[in-house]
């Protein structure tokens, strides 16, 4: 057992952890009344039979909204739900935290809501989420974009570079805030800490995109959280590795942050349901008791141990590459980037599920992502890396690597109008091949990862085309 965990294990055995929502729940469930109140289906009564029969009468009769059965309410925060909020405040180093029921989207919008207001000049780096625009559009900031790293080999964004934080907040001096995505969706990671320092040398808050690295405060094997290196605000996601279930995430405001979170809470009561799923809201309070436990911070150190197996295997298959920190930057080594020679991304993702019934996380025309998850065995990783090596020493035709290209394109954008001013402009819809030359007027974003092949206002070039290929028309400003 590895030392951060025997010293968090010590810390453990001296506390019983509290899930306040979870044991509320449990409560309601054991003391069940009469419920002449939402949701309709009346604790599963009235349900469609294969529905109830798929998921459990269980599940159906605790699936309940706040206001009833002494749950407490999520805006304002009170009784379980706002204790809940707290203990995970405590767990992940923050002032204050919130729990997202749509997403780390709900938690991007409500930063810029709250943040950031019209005509503000906010640095953004390229190959954020569509939400972040999204917010930047609801808003009416304008984005000033920072472009990575470029990794030419594996067509992905690289690190950060903090000198060109810095350079852009020397040249303008109306930037108000800096607004970044970190790990990337392939998992390299920027020296958040440098970008920090600067931000506060010239006064502007900084709010990270940490969707993907929910995990990292729980282990000293894993990158530095942003919430410890000076950030202001962080997104996480606990769906994606924390063992939360689907939609749902935390936004934290740092210790020292010089954000109001009074602003971010108005936001957050426009941006959610006024019924909120208590099911949601549980699980959340679930994953972070759970990486509080001894028995999660095993599972970390675990999952941890298994990615380290796998890579070493991959590193002894001949043709198959894997993009890793000894190329010269970081990366959080539970997200593993392959590529096979003379096989796109996209063929090698179609034979491991046809062929050997293994799903990925997602596949460009480079290669494909693996998540090692806390959910994992060994014994998972031990039949992907046998799979793999079987595909690597095979004979595959691969007609759909010259054909198609589905990564997201490492292009500068070319802004002729605003993002607010393009979405709400008169629009008309033409065939993608009339479409160079003329001002988009939608998002276009695959998903996952969620990175925006196109903005509204920003110019369609010839060189956007080949990331087209599933599209017919495209929504453009009109005249």
């Amino acid at each position: 057992m590895s030392e951060d965990i025997k010293q968090k294990d010590s810390l453990k055995e001296s506390t019983t952890v509290k899930a306040p929502i979870v044991e509320a729940l449990k409560t309601a469930y054991e003391n069940p009344t009469y419920q002449f109140h939402i949701p309709g289906h009346t604790k599963g009564k009235a349900i469609y039979k294969d529905f109830k029969k798929l998921i459990g009468e269980k599940v159906l009769s605790i699936d309940t909204t706040d206001e009833f059965d002494n749950l407490g309410t999520l805006h304002p925060a009170t009784g379980p739900i706002k204790e809940a909020q707290e203990l995970a405040a405590k767990a992940f180093g923050a002032r204050k935290t919130f729990f997202l029921l749509n997403g780390s989207t709900a938690g991007n919008l409500a930063v810029a809501m709250a943040f950031t207001k019209p005509g503000q000049k906010i640095i953004v780096n390229r190959n954020c989420h569509r939400s972040i625009i999204t917010g930047l559009m609801i808003s009416g900031a304008e984005p000033v974009w920072v472009c990575p790293e470029r990794i030419e080999d594996w067509a992905i964004w690289g690190n950060i570079e903090a000198s060109k934080i810095e350079a852009l907040l020397e040249k303008d001096k109306n930037i108000s805030m800096v607004w970044i995505t970190n790990p990337t969706y392939e998992g390299v990671v920027s020296d958040v800490k440098s970008i920090s320092a600067i931000c506060k040398k010239y006064g502007v808050p900084l709010v990270v995109d940490e969707a993907h690295g929910c995990l990292w405060n729980f282990n000293k094997h894993l990158p530095e959280t942003a919430l410890k290196l000076g950030a202001d605000a962080v997104v996480h996601s606990l769906h994606k590795t924390g063992g939360s279930m689907s939609q749902t995430s935390m936004l934290h405001i740092s210790k020292d942050s010089i954000l109001d979170e009074t602003s971010v809470e108005k936001s957050l009561k426009l941006l959610h349901s006024t019924s909120p799923s208590l099911l949601l809201l549980a699980s959340l309070d679930a994953a972070r008791a759970n990486l509080e436990t001894k028995a999660g911070l095993k599972l970390i150190d675990r999952t941890i141990a298994n990615a380290k197996y796998l890579r070493k295997r991959l590193d002894a298959i001949p043709n198959l590459h894997q993009v890793k920190s000894d190329f010269g930057y970081k990366t959080d080594v539970t997200k593993v980037f392959i590529k096979i020679d003379g096989l796109s991304g996209k063929r090698l993702e179609s034979i491991l599920e046809i062929d050997f019934g293994i799903e990925v996380e997602s596949a460009s025309d480079i290669g494909v992502l693996i998540l090692c998850n806390m959910g994992n065995k060994r014994s998972d990783f031990v039949y992907l890396a046998d799979s793999l090596e079987k595909i690597a020493s095979g004979n595959h035709k691969d007609i759909y690597y010259l054909e198609n290209r589905k990564h997201m394109p490492m292009l500068e954008p070319q802004i002729i109008m605003s993002l607010r001013d393009a979405y709400y402009a008169d629009k008309e819809r033409i065939l993608k091949k009339d479409a160079t030359g003329r001002i988009s007027a939608e998002v276009i974003a695959e998903c996952p990862p969620g990175i925006s092949i196109l903005l509204p206002g920003e110019l369609i070039t010839k060189d956007q085309m080949p990331y087209l290929h599933d599209y017919e028309t495209l929504e453009v400003v009109k005249g």
